[in-house]
């Protein structure tokens, strides 16, 4: 990959054969290092840009509604464009313009383009290049996107242009924020780098920090000085806090001795950029995001459809207590100076971003939304979501509680990722936290050691973290459950350690399921539902609350509010993973309803998870069982008896909560199983 790289950016300096086109600037497409003529038509070029960049064929229809504002012939005009982009780029082994059916689309597979490289190394993540491909793509950026090409009455392909413009802006940036940070100090000046990252940032404080502790390293205090009086001028133009800049360089000019003898290879500008992420508004220790102000396509006044939908997600996000979310206030009002998802992120100086559209053409409601790790400019995660507009404030709620949940899940996930891949003795609590709950979701016995270890670690950290304590109460939990220790004693811990979460923060909706789960395994039903319902009512996208009251319902409470939980839970976290659980919870609550072929069907897809423990293999055994699938329940039976020779019905009625009726009818099954 990284000999591709650097392959595309001597190609696109002319100096190799093949086309390549550059998008990053004017546009230019060459070959063999000679430009090749196109017509004058801006469209033809708009056209070509477009179809280069797309992922997959697109339709004429939606190539005319992006490109003519509703001309005599628009059909007419694109075949036009195509039969001279024909004459441009098809070689006579190769024909670059594809069109099948109503489809067109360009065969630039074995092409340079500049856009493209960018776009791939955001995919794979900027912050895990090293520094030669950083250099070769930071050469990339010769200018705006598509610079200069704007259309008159076309405000789709503009809008598009925009949105191109901005997410290209973010990757240079992030190029730049990375190849400053994996700086040494006997590589060559990193100044021009500096100059550029603060000139497209201006209100990103690591930048102007870079830039001052760049300029104290090479002794020149009086220019460090002079651009820290033009900064602090612009950030009070603009109402924004400049006082961490100037506490940070105070520090940085009476610690200039130290910083200038760091270790062989370090530079204080690498240094800096490293931990220098945390002067802004934001809790240090935990993940932020800002939700910026959707966009409404019909180009009408703020207050609308699109604004009420910000505010909801953001009220949601603030109630699960996973991260820091940026209140309403303030992305609002960089939105109304028109700063774009990105700028603003890096303003505030948060890990995320979310953005988004809202379009309601006649019967429908589009919504498109994209999580943006912003000192990357990777997009995390992106969907679209299109229902009919039968009644839009219920699809709404409903499109917004997967937009919350998956937001959730999927900073979650990056979280627990970054901590896997930093060394233990450096995580903070924060880290510590996502690192034990990358063991817990092993299920495994020392897979749960693993987590309380990295949970006791995070609190050790920050005693004051609700949710590590609930994660600790959670491996107790298992424990007990799994039998995996004393289940007395691992009960008192679990119940513990939930008191600690709900003494820390009463309203984490995670301490309250932390206890309701404790409840339940000392036998406190009553109790443990009121805490369950307490979660959710807290936050009612919490999914694992949902779950929970499942798993409750489904052993002696009310098998049909167990399948509806189940399902809840499921529609808002479709990947979890303890969706294995969410299953069977369903699973068992159609054996209570005597509906022993739906129980099978339900407890094979929770078996079939690939990190479904034996309870859930047991509970396939017997539901299949009772469903008269004998041979299928025997395949499970034996496959729980490979790793617990004498497991046994007691066993299995014994880890759950049955009613009395519940009980003889798992029974039934483990005696046609001969599991009895």
């Amino acid at each position: 990959m990284e000999t591709h790289v650097e392959s595309t950016r001597t190609r696109l300096d002319g100096q190799a054969t093949g086309l390549s086109v550059r998008l990053l600037g004017t546009l230019t497409i060459s070959r063999n290092g000679v430009a090749v003529a196109l017509p004058a038509s801006r469209k033809l070029r708009a056209l070509f840009a477009y179809l280069a960049l797309a992922p997959h064929a697109v339709g004429r229809s939606r190539l005319c509604e992006l490109l003519w504002d509703v001309p005599n012939d628009p059909r007419g005009e694109l075949r036009w464009c195509l039969s001279k982009l024909r004459g441009a780029l098809d070689e006579p082994d190769r024909r670059r313009v594809s069109t099948q059916g109503d489809t067109v689309a360009l065969d630039l597979n074995d092409c340079l383009v500049d856009a493209l490289e960018v776009s791939r190394a955001a995919e794979q993540g900027i912050g895990t290049l090293d520094a030669e491909r950083l250099g070769a793509l930071a050469k990339l950026f010769a200018g705006d996107f598509l610079d200069g090409l704007e259309l008159e009455r076309s405000p789709h392909f503009n809008s598009w242009l925009v949105a191109q413009r901005r997410r290209f802006h973010s990757c240079q940036v992030a190029v730049l924020e990375h190849l400053v940070a994996n700086h040494q100090a006997d590589t060559p000046d990193v100044s021009a780098h500096l100059d550029k990252w603060v000139e497209l940032a201006p209100f990103d404080t690591r930048a102007h920090l870079a830039l001052l502790a760049n300029l104290a390293e090479r002794g020149e205090i009086g220019a460090a000085e002079q651009h820290l009086a033009a900064a602090e001028q612009l950030f009070q133009s603009e109402a924004i806090d400049f006082g961490p800049v100037n506490a940070a360089w105070r520090v940085m000019r009476e610690q200039r001795p130290a910083v200038l003898q760091l270790p062989a290879g370090l530079s204080a500008v690498s240094q800096l950029v490293a931990t220098a992420g945390n002067t802004g508004p934001v809790e240090p220790s935990h993940a932020s995001l800002a939700v910026m102000p959707f966009v409404e396509e019909t180009g009408g006044a703020r207050g609308g459809l699109a604004d009420g939908f910000t505010h909801d997600i953001i009220t949601r996000l603030a109630k699960l207590r996973d991260f820091f979310v940026i209140a309403r206030g303030s992305v609002f009002a960089l939105a109304e100076k028109n700063i774009a998802p990105e700028d603003a992120g890096r303003r505030l100086n948060v890990d995320y971003v979310a953005t988004g559209t809202v379009r309601s053409p006649p019967g429908r409601l589009i919504v498109s939304v994209e999580l943006i790790e912003v000192r990357t400019a990777r997009i995390v995660w992106a969907e679209t979501f299109e229902r009919r507009s039968d009644d839009i404030f219920g699809l709404l709620d409903d499109i917004g509680n997967s937009i919350v949940s998956s937001i959730s899940a999927e900073i979650e996930t990056v979280e627990r990722n970054r901590a896997m891949l930093k060394a233990p003795n450096s995580l903070n609590a924060w880290e510590a936290y996502h690192r034990g709950l990358w063991h817990m979701y092993r299920f495994t016995q020392v897979e749960n050691e693993q987590a309380r270890h990295f949970f006791d670690m995070a609190l050790r950290l920050d005693p004051t973290f609700a949710r590590a304590y609930a994660g600790l109460s959670f491996t107790h939990w298992q424990n007990a459950f799994q039998r995996w220790g004393d289940r007395d004693r691992e009960s008192a811990l679990a119940f513990e350690s939930a008191g600690h979460s709900l003494l820390v923060d009463d309203h984490n909706p995670a301490a309250h399921w932390a206890m309701g789960r404790a409840l339940w395994l000392r036998g406190e039903q009553d109790g443990s539902l009121l805490e369950l319902e307490r979660a959710v009512d807290l936050s009612p996208n919490f999914a694992l609350g949902h779950y929970a009251l499942s798993f409750v319902h489904s052993q002696s409470g009310d098998p049909q509010a167990a399948i509806g939980s189940s399902d809840h839970s499921r529609h808002l976290s479709p990947f979890d993973p303890l969706l294995f659980g969410m299953l069977g919870a369903r699973a068992m609550a159609h054996v209570r309803l005597g509906q022993f072929e739906e129980a099978a069907e339900w407890a094979l897809k929770a078996a079939a998870r690939p990190n479904a423990h034996a309870i859930i293999l047991a509970i396939a055994a017997h539901c299949l069982a009772l469903a008269g699938r004998l041979d299928e329940a025997q395949g499970f039976a034996a496959a729980i008896r490979k790793t617990l020779p004498n497991y046994s019905s007691d066993d299995f009625i014994g880890t759950f909560r049955f009613d009395p009726d519940a009980a003889a009818l798992f029974r039934q099954g483990a005696r046609r199983l001969g599991l009895g």
